[in-house]
């Protein structure tokens, strides 16, 4: 019997360590691009917006992204790119890696001076983050996981913390574009600030969330995070260990745009914090 098209038999999945290995040379180089650019936009009006007059986007973000999708279409020219910047070209067939790209993620600080940005790059197959990269082009920070082969930042493995009690727990967040929601999340975040050992805010969700990895934050959560700004730093947090909550279906009550990330032991704890003081209503 002739086999489908797209069965299982059909597809070769491929393998994780590879696409771990292009998700870091594309994001290294990347990221030094993204320091070139900024030389000529920080303190320019090189600045557009997206959601919000808040929201920037800059000649830094569109020239990053354009190499991105440069570098990938020739290492694999018949794998999908969805980027913040430029959409994607269509859905994934069973089987087949679409990439998750954000060119600049922290695009405020990257405007401001801050150090605290990166590029991120993460290989999705059915579904599934199964190999990813971010790096920071200041600090020339490389973080990295493949699915079932652990995370890494400079060759180091990464492992959460292993911190049981939240009242001591520093827990990173984020606040979102939209006025409202920001009200919203700074409004919950003042009624656990004191049920929680301490908060960090740096504006780069995928560095709070390589953080988690290395154990540098306990937990992380925020309301509103996209695709590209968890698919590489979602990885590397569960591949060190964390339990990771994605935006999606709402099983404990935080509502569909919710994202924690945190350690086994802190995990149902924090959740359980977020649902008592209402986070569930951010949206």
């Amino acid at each position: 019997m002739d086999t489908p098209l797209w069965s299982d038999a059909a597809v070769e999945h491929p393998d994780p360590v590879v696409l771990e290995e292009l998700a870091v040379a594309v994001a290294a180089e990347t990221a030094a691009l993204a320091l070139e650019v900024r030389e000529r936009v920080v303190g320019r009006d090189r600045l557009g917006t997206k959601s919000s007059a808040t929201d920037v986007v800059t000649e830094g973000d569109t020239a990053c992204e354009a190499l991105v999708r440069e570098r990938l279409a020739a290492a694999r020219p018949d794998d999908l790119v969805l980027g913040e910047e430029g959409g994607t070209s269509g859905s994934p067939a069973p089987g087949q890696v679409r990439w998750i790209v954000d060119p600049i993620d922290g695009t405020v600080n990257y405007t401001h001076g801050l150090p605290w940005f990166s590029v991120s790059l993460g290989a999705e197959v059915d579904g599934q983050v199964v190999a990813g990269a971010v790096v920071e082009p200041v600090s020339g920070r490389v973080w990295r996981a493949a699915r079932g082969h652990g995370a890494h930042r400079d060759g180091e493995p990464l492992r959460v913390t292993t911190l049981e009690d939240l009242s001591l727990a520093v827990v990173g967040t984020g606040l979102g574009y939209d006025p409202g929601r920001r009200g919203r999340q700074a409004a919950v975040l003042a009624r656990i600030a004191a049920r929680i050992g301490d908060v960090r805010r740096t504006g780069c969700a995928s560095l709070d969330l390589c953080a988690v990895a290395a154990g540098w934050l306990d937990g992380f959560y925020e309301h509103g995070l996209h695709p590209w700004d968890h698919a590489a730093g979602g990885l590397i947090a569960q591949e060190a260990g964390a339990v990771v909550r994605l935006p999606g279906a709402d099983p404990d009550g935080l509502g569909d745009a919710a994202t924690v990330v945190a350690a086994p032991a802190l995990a149902g704890p924090l959740t359980a914090l977020l649902v008592a003081e209402g986070a569930g209503g951010i949206g």
